[in-house]
């Protein structure tokens, strides 16, 4: 496992689904996303920043978009899909992992920020392709499977006072 280091270049990919249902149920907070992108740089040089967020007509959302822009991330937008039996669904799950591993020879880390334990599989895969793999969730909310995949796991609650607002 590569340690850190300066050099190192680094894509954080945010899930940010899957860390507002995490942050509000755990702590009725949201994250700053300003202090997760420190965190998961961590002083190396940044090639990519990514945040997968849901439109779901909220009037809070365009301005909450614009502000992950400011902060330096991209804001990769997916509607919600509603079915004919009133269902909805609206998930990134393929689109962070494609944009992973299109990343992983222009880095040498990723710093994937979730707890979902459907990207154990992804983390594994870019441990194979020889990419730190860094996984930055709260611990009570994030699968084992996932934790155990990655080289390195941080808890998003030991730096609550920098990744919430």
């Amino acid at each position: 496992m590569a340690e850190i280091h300066p050099a190192q270049r680094v894509a954080v990919l945010a899930d940010a689904q899957n860390l507002y249902h995490s942050s509000h149920s755990l702590y009725s907070q949201n994250v700053d996303y300003s202090g997760l992108l420190d965190a998961a740089v961590d002083g190396r040089e940044l090639v990519r920043a990514i945040a997968y967020v849901i439109r779901a007509d909220s009037p809070q959302e365009e301005s909450f978009f614009e502000a992950l822009r400011d902060i330096g991330f991209e804001a990769k937008i997916k509607e919600i899909k509603t079915f004919g039996d009133g269902s909805k669904k609206a998930d990134w799950d393929v689109g962070i992992s494609l944009d992973a591993v299109t990343l992983a020879e222009k880095v040498d880390a990723v710093a994937l920020c979730t707890g979902d334990g459907d990207f154990s599989r992804l983390c594994h895969h870019l441990r194979h392709e020889g990419v730190r793999v860094e996984v930055f969730g709260f611990r009570s909310s994030t699968a084992d499977e996932l934790i155990d995949a990655a080289d390195d796991f941080t808890d998003l609650a030991d730096l609550s006072e920098t990744v919430l607002l």
